[in-house]
């Protein structure tokens, strides 16, 4: 579990540094920000693990998801 945690722990910073970089986040509001991202990306992804199988297959084609591009 503890692999996991590091990972959505990246991955809540990695949201928050762009946030910054695109200027839609002062540095002075990190703390605030960063908790609030945290805590959402940590509740999504442990309540996707804890899914029956058949939950967390992927999307039929034409549900809202764009199939991959072919080669032309």
């Amino acid at each position: 579990m503890a692999s996991m945690d590091e990972h959505i722990l990246k991955a809540a910073k990695e949201i928050v540094v762009k946030f910054i970089e695109c200027g839609r986040l002062s540095p002075s509001g990190f703390a605030e920000t960063f908790q609030s991202i945290y805590k959402t990306v940590d509740e999504t992804v442990k309540a996707r693990v804890s899914l029956p199988d058949k939950a967390r297959e992927p999307a039929s084609p034409g549900t809202g998801q764009k199939a991959p591009a072919g080669k032309r």
